[in-house]
């Protein structure tokens, strides 16, 4: 069978709220939103600059261009990414954080240096 293209993320695509298994659980609902291997990493660079989608994906060498899509739709979805068309299609997109993605980049940055600290105490 063969696997249709990734289609271009539409706006109408990031009103549909992801359903969180856990309603009461607030840690659930944070690492639904940008937990995982890669959500924090997106947000990280979306947090130094707004980004095309090929530049995201030279930022992170290993991940797939299906997942990246994946990952930036849930993101999306939630609210914490938005996607910003240059023009008709197939113009590029641009991938910013929003204003409540934003809140996240404090967070970001202390799990960075707390992973910095990590790296150096296994390295001595």
């Amino acid at each position: 069978m063969a696997m249709k293209p990734m289609q271009a993320l539409s706006s109408d695509e990031t009103r549909v709220r992801r359903r969180n298994k856990i309603i009461d659980c607030p840690l659930t609902a944070a690492l639904a939103a940008f937990g995982g291997k890669w959500k924090m990493i997106i947000i990280y660079w979306l947090a130094e600059s707004p980004k095309h989608f090929a530049a995201i994906q030279r930022a992170m060498p290993g991940i797939s261009h299906k997942v990246l899509t994946q990952q930036l739709r849930q993101l999306m979805s939630d609210e914490i990414v938005q996607r910003q068309p240059n023009g008709a299609t197939p113009a590029p997109v641009i991938y910013s954080l929003t204003d409540y993605g934003q809140l996240l980049v404090p967070l970001v940055e202390n799990v960075r240096v707390w992973g910095s600290g990590h790296i150096q105490r296994f390295s001595d």
